[in-house]
């Protein structure tokens, strides 16, 4: 798969996990358990596995996910980075802030974060304010066109659920992806017609659904309070007070031996019912240690779900096409 003049893995290794802890307030925002000499081999481990593009972005741990990425990539600048910008961060004290983000401050977001990833330029920005009214993006876009043109980023994108706002800045020179949430509990036909209709890459967000796809966690399951799973946010809808949604349960339950058909595991399923709804989905899951980014990077070895697979994991699973785009 080609992005801009250079192939890239199907695959992809999101880093928010790495990046630790991150709050608003006092609400975590951040994964619990990272250990940054175990996230420094999991990023090795995923270039051994054949993955080449790591997304992060400067929220995540309150930029600790870009400077654990410039330590173990010091050496690989040949590996693509994918980052964020558009929310505050607060380093020190691991604040994040989701106040306005206005044009005039998008060239210092985007110099935090090349100063964090050691970077002269950054292969992928995203803009990380999911429901950004259209005309105050474009504004945001304009600046990075100039940007763009200084030499400090390749292309751009945004990491948006809404399919519309996608739509209206496809046809911008240097808009060439959109990060979006999918997996096979909730499928994302709009956005998934945009960037096919406009030749734009997908960079499929919580493909393992925050974890719930691995299979690791059951009805008994309490998560950490300080993990992000455990929250009350309003998109948070794998979890329910730190436990695992017993209606997603109910579904993976029912599709679980299709999804390892073959000999998959219920990830390298996941994985490749992505790749079977379109060629141009990177998922993008997020790993922390060396035993599941290998996991994850084995299921390139499988590939897409065979066609009959995917048409019956479609009889046993109620979708709502009808369901408006919204935050996942």
């Amino acid at each position: 798969m080609q992005f801009i003049d250079t192939e890239i893995s199907p695959l992809g290794m999101g880093c928010w996990p790495i990046g630790g802890a991150m709050y608003s307030g006092d609400q975590s925002l951040g994964y619990t358990g990272a250990d940054d000499s175990v996230s420094i081999r999991t990023i090795h481990a995923a270039l051994d596995g054949g993955i080449t593009l790591f997304d992060t972005a400067a929220a995540y741990g309150a930029g600790h996910s870009e400077r654990l990425l410039a330590r173990a990539l010091k050496d690989r600048p040949d590996a693509l980075i994918a980052t964020k910008i558009g929310h505050g961060i607060d380093e020190a004290s691991k604040q994040i802030t989701f106040g306005e983000f206005k044009p005039d401050m998008v060239a210092a977001a985007l110099e935090g974060c090349l100063s964090r990833l050691e970077r002269d330029r950054v292969d992928l920005l995203l803009l990380h304010v999911n429901e950004m009214p259209i005309s105050e993006a474009e504004a945001v876009f304009d600046e990075l066109d100039q940007l763009k043109d200084a030499g400090k980023l390749r292309a751009y994108g945004w990491s948006t659920d809404h399919s519309e706002r996608a739509s209206a800045l496809s046809s911008r020179q240097n808009f060439k992806a959109v990060e979006y949430a999918m997996n096979v509990f909730f499928d994302a036909p709009r956005m998934q017609k945009v960037t096919r209709d406009e030749g734009l890459l997908s960079l499929i967000r919580s493909p393992l659904a925050m974890g719930l796809l691995s299979g690791k966690y059951d009805a008994n399951t309490v998560m950490p309070s300080d993990d992000i799973r455990a929250s009350r946010e309003v998109w948070m809808e794998y979890y329910q007070n730190g436990s695992a949604n017993p209606a997603f349960l109910k579904t993976l339950d029912a599709i679980r031996d299709l999804l390892t058909s073959d000999g998959r595991t219920l990830v390298q399923g996941a994985l490749g019912w992505l790749w079977g709804q379109s060629e141009t989905n990177i998922p993008v899951p997020g790993a922390r240690t060396e035993d599941q980014i290998q996991g994850i990077a084995g299921s390139l070895d499988f590939g897409a779900l065979p066609v009959a697979v995917m048409e019956e994991i479609e009889t046993l699973i109620e979708r709502d096409e009808l369901e408006p785009d919204r935050p996942r």
